[in-house]
Order: C-alpha cells, then structure tokens, then sequence
C-alpha cells in the first residue's frame, strides 16, 4: 500500500528531494512511524487581538491563543487505515511554549483517487482539501483553500469572509541536516493568523501499526 502523498503526487513524488520521499513514504500496514524534535523560531497566533478569539473557534487542539519564539516541539506521524479503510496520516504536534503545552493534531485522509482531506482537531470537526505540488528545488507545497466545519449533524462551509488558506512548505535542509517547515494560516480580511516555522530532526521506528491513546481523536470524521 501506498502512502497518501504518494497515491496523490504519482509520478511527482519522484522530483522531491531524496529525503522528503523517505518522510512521506510512510504507508499503512508498514510497520514504521515517524517521530522528530525541533524548535520553531515563531509559533501561534501573531494577532495580539484576534487571540482571545480563538477560544471561540469550535474546534479543539488545532489553533490556540499562544504565540513565541524558539518554541520546543515535537511531532508524531502515524500511517494507518480510518475505520472506513481509507489510507490516513495521523499527525500529532506538541508545542511547549512557556505557559504550557499545545497540541495540534490532524488525520490526512485519501477520500478519492488524488483526493486528500485534512481533518483537524481533537474531534476532526474542521475538514479541509489539501492541495500538493512540488517545487523546481524538490520542496512539498500543501495549499488548503476551501474548509468546512462538522457541527453535530451539520456540515457548514465556512463562507470566503470567515474562511482561511493554509499554506505550507516543507523541504530538507543539507546544510544543517534537519527538515524545515514554514506554515502560514492567512485570513482574507486579518492577514496570517497562524503561523509555525522552524527545524527538526526526524526518524522513523517500528510500531504495531496501532494508534496510542493520546493519539486516537476523539471521534472520527467520514463526511467529505
């Protein structure tokens, strides 16, 4: 079986740099998950005012009120099948910052031939489609410019005004040996209101192909 990012990019997989192929050749059923450690030179929400408004987001351990620098983190990638066989990436961050830990946690699911959808939250109650391509230097780009929200039975897509682009970039840092990510979540109306951008080292271990406690959501999402 195919890793997601594989079973997306096809014969693109190929042009990302050698080490990037390895971290998204992770596949349900292969015995392996990934682990790393690093530092984010910022992390969280850069608008002093928006804030105290996070709270009010509907949606747990995906977007938090904190915001520093050289912010420790680590970060779990677990390739499994959902409880309806689709191929999945469960990813779990755990941001340290000075008040506290945060995590963020999402499951990146194959919901159709080259189709990816990114669940966040501890309830995976905020779906977005996550777009790829690769870069002329071999880097991943991921793009999430559409998003709904899972409110019980409702499926409500958040409307241009409200919604916000996830766009992020990962690639392999030869000079250092490390990976480096930059993320920038940007609202239309308030500019980047999330953001996380740093180095970590990264190795992948042998598990038994089940999802520890910290790492199951609290509810899986099907709905597209």
């Amino acid at each position: 079986m195919e890793s997601v990012y594989r079973s997306v990019l096809g014969a693109d997989f190929g042009r990302l740099q050698p080490q990037l192929q390895e971290y998204f050749s992770a596949a349900p059923g292969g015995g392996m998950y990934g682990e790393g450690t690093g530092v984010f030179e910022t992390a969280g929400c850069p608008r002093a005012w928006l804030r105290p408004l996070l709270g009010l987001i509907p949606v747990s351990n995906a977007f938090f009120p904190d915001y520093g620098t050289q912010i420790p983190f680590t970060i779990r990638n677990y390739p499994h099948l959902d409880p309806w066989n689709r191929p999945a990436l469960t990813a779990v961050r755990t941001f340290r910052f000075p008040g506290g830990s945060r995590v963020f946690e999402d499951t990146t699911v194959l919901t159709g031939p080259g189709s990816l959808t990114d669940y966040l939250g501890r309830k995976r109650n905020l779906a977005t489609d996550l777009m790829l391509a690769v870069t002329k230097q071999g880097h991943l780009r991921m793009d999430s410019p559409s998003s709904r929200l899972f409110l019980g039975p409702l499926r409500v897509p958040l409307p241009a005004f409200a919604a916000a682009d996830a766009q992020v970039e990962q690639w392999h840092d030869d000079a250092t040996g490390t990976f480096r990510i930059t993320t920038r979540v940007i609202q239309r109306q308030a500019g980047t209101v999330f953001v996380y951008d740093g180095s970590f080292h990264y190795a992948t271990r042998t598990w038994d192909g089940l999802l520890p406690a910290d790492a199951l959501p609290a509810r899986w999402e099907r709905r597209l």
